[in-house]
């Protein structure tokens, strides 16, 4: 099996958790997952299978969304409900407060890793120096946020739902703080469901329990998807027979020999003379030739 098996992610359970939870179901050692959720997260968590996980570390659509719960007037040290919630703010939100602030937060952005984060600050995971009661000096860093949008909200309880749409490198629940900050109040959050992840959904998602009873009725193959789905938004260049074993042995391309190359674009997903996806690769414009990306055929 080599391809994509899309898993929702259940609570309690680290990324890691749920790989090697697979390896038991498919009897296989070579996963990898695509992006990490948190454990108290549930959602969408992209597995790479078999030769798949060559693509772990090359996705281009790194873009992600959420649907996150949150309450104001709270703070932790954990920026969400499951760390140590103290209380901070009595004072009253009104719907209108929070929108009111939401565009700070929106397109390129900086924002301070939080503390329990696996970032690394001189070799050491912050998450490792929390536990040991250490804070230190973290650099912010941009992301991107395209999309935040308050879905739900209660005054009378100041508990909300966010859409958020983002790019790489994003912590919600510091968007959360971050919000709840900037109102005067603090604000954790409560939930969060990754609904989407490098161009996959939750209607693509199968449950653990789903993904054995898959393997128990010989049909495991159904739920997965086909690794070129990852590379589907790059431009497609279609290779002769002796180009394909070329570029399967490393070989460069000459680019005035090749069709299809576009003046725009610089990555393409490549297919050899069979029609089969077999990797990426980059056009190198001043030398002339085609550089092999990832060798996936």
């Amino acid at each position: 099996m080599n391809g994509i098996l899309c898993v929702n992610k259940p609570q309690d359970f680290t990324s890691f958790d749920v790989v090697a939870k697979l390896r038991g179901i498919l009897q296989m050692k070579r996963l990898g997952h695509g992006g990490t959720l948190d454990p108290m997260a549930t959602g969408v968590l992209p597995v790479f299978v078999g030769n798949a996980t060559k693509a772990c570390d090359i996705m281009p659509d790194n873009t992600k969304s959420y649907r996150a719960g949150f309450r104001l007037g709270a703070v932790s040290d954990t920026q969400d409900i499951w760390g140590e919630v103290s209380e901070k703010s009595d004072m009253a939100v009104e719907r209108a407060a929070v929108e009111a602030v939401i565009p700070e937060f929106t397109g390129k952005i900086m924002q301070l890793p939080p503390m329990y984060s696996a970032v690394q600050v001189g070799g050491k995971r912050l998450y490792d120096l929390a536990r040991q009661g250490i804070e230190v000096e973290r650099e912010a860093r941009e992301i991107e946020v395209s999309k935040l949008v308050l879905e739900e909200y209660d005054s009378s309880t100041r508990e909300g739902v966010l859409s958020i749409a983002c790019g790489k490198g994003t912590y919600i629940r510091t968007i959360i703080s971050d919000i709840g900050e900037r109102l005067g109040c603090g604000g954790i959050m409560t939930s969060l469901v990754r609904t989407s992840s490098g161009g996959f959904g939750l209607d693509e998602c199968f449950s653990l329990e789903e993904i054995q009873n898959a393997k128990d009725e010989d049909r495991l193959e159904e739920l997965i998807l086909p690794i070129e789905r990852v590379f589907e938004k790059l431009p497609k260049l279609r290779l002769g027979e002796a180009q394909t074993r070329m570029y399967r042995n490393g070989v460069k391309l000459d680019l005035s020999k090749l069709r299809c190359i576009r003046d725009d674009a610089e990555c393409y997903g490549v297919y050899g003379f069979d029609g089969a996806f077999i990797g990426t690769a980059f056009a190198d414009r001043e030398g002339g030739i085609l550089r092999v990306g990832k060798n996936l055929g």
